[in-house]
């Protein structure tokens, strides 16, 4: 296991940084708000909480939950136009400093594609860039599930998207920064887990974190310490 000094080395050498997206790069729970904006938010928060304490599967928590909400393409579009995701302060910054130095930035969310774009486009990350999930819909706009092929969609899922990047760009150091325990799971592969407490603190994971800070100008600093 990396010591705290060689994961901040990690991080200054990183050729990708990965985000997760909800309670990280913006300040709220994309499907709590979604849930909200649909008129069964109390319900699904509490399934959310379980879900990120890591008592239920992934899938199974996003399956009951999405059950609950059944939202229309009108209902997630209206949402994204009326109640836009929040960036979390020190994000564009950090981002943007990352690109300057050519680290590849991406999103791997558990969140909705749809949002997770939103979000990328307003930190210039490419939609390329985004790993998230796909809401289906039929024709007529009404919800029709998930697409459960997609990796996102299940425990352990962001794990695969990062070595999925590694064997495709030759990646030689990845670095994984989340609040939740789907984050910390995904490291490995990821040669570095980065806790992150700026909007929510979960409890697992501030104890079995070896790095966790709660505001982004803390890597900011390790940035321009070189």
């Amino acid at each position: 296991m990396a010591s705290l000094l060689e994961m901040k080395e990690i991080f200054r050498n990183a050729d990708a940084v990965c985000f997760d997206v909800d309670s990280t790069v913006i300040r709220e729970e994309g499907i709590d708000e979604l849930a909200k904006f649909c008129g069964v938010g109390d319900a699904v928060a509490e399934m959310t909480r379980r879900a990120m304490g890591g008592t239920v599967t992934f899938k199974a928590a996003l399956t009951a939950r999405l059950g609950l909400i059944r939202p229309s393409y009108e209902q997630v579009q209206k949402l994204i136009s009326d109640n836009p995701p929040q960036l979390t302060p020190g994000i564009r910054e950090l981002v943007n400093r990352l690109h300057q130095r050519g680290v590849q930035v991406f999103l791997v969310s558990g969140g909705f594609q749809s949002i997770v774009e939103h979000v990328a486009s307003q930190l210039n990350i490419p939609a390329a860039n985004v790993f998230a999930n796909r809401l289906k819909f039929y024709f007529n706009g009404e919800y029709a599930g998930f697409d459960e092929t997609q990796p996102t969609a299940e425990s352990g899922g962001k794990g695969k998207v990062i070595a999925h990047l590694k064997e495709q760009f030759q990646f030689k150091k990845v670095v994984m920064i989340g609040d939740g325990a789907t984050d910390m799971e995904a490291c490995p592969p990821a040669d570095c887990f980065i806790g992150f407490g700026g909007n929510v603190i979960r409890k697992q994971v501030k104890e079995k974190a070896k790095w966790y800070i709660t505001h982004f100008d803390e890597l900011l600093k390790e940035l321009e310490e070189r």
